[in-house]
């Protein structure tokens, strides 16, 4: 891979990674019980409040880090496309989904490519990448 998509992979990663550092992180600070309250009264069951709100502050220290970019990156998008359906949609694109959009395509992105650059899950399972399960070369 070229040096400037690895770049570019690099910074949506950190960006991405903060956005969500910041939104969990103010979930947790604003008061978890009013968001609770908000995704019951959308219809959300008021537990995913604590689920949604964990994987976005340690999904994003994650992402932030380099550490399983592909695994939280599924997790985001599914948050999202939850976002869009049950609550953007309605609104429109510029008031409401548009946003989560652009947020959704950093995540699939990082999901087909991951991100090795300033990684420290790369640092940590440097080789592991060729090796099966049984610790095999595949």
């Amino acid at each position: 891979m070229n040096n400037k998509h690895e770049i570019g992979t690099l910074l949506l990663r950190v960006v991405l990674g903060i956005v969500f550092l910041a939104h969990g992180s103010d979930k947790f600070l604003g008061g978890i019980e009013n968001t609770v309250g908000w995704f019951d009264s959308v219809g959300v069951p008021g537990f995913l409040a604590y689920v949604v709100a964990t994987i976005e502050l340690v999904g994003g220290i994650a992402l932030i880090l380099g550490i399983g970019t592909r695994i939280v990156s599924v997790l985001l998008a599914l948050i999202l496309i939850g976002a869009i359906i049950r609550v953007q949609l309605a609104v429109g694109f510029l008031g409401g989904y548009a946003y989560d959009l652009v947020l959704l395509i950093v995540s699939v992105h990082l999901l087909l490519n991951g991100s090795k650059l300033f990684s420290l899950g790369q640092l940590f399972f440097r080789g592991q990448e060729n090796k099966n399960s049984f610790g095999k070369s595949a």
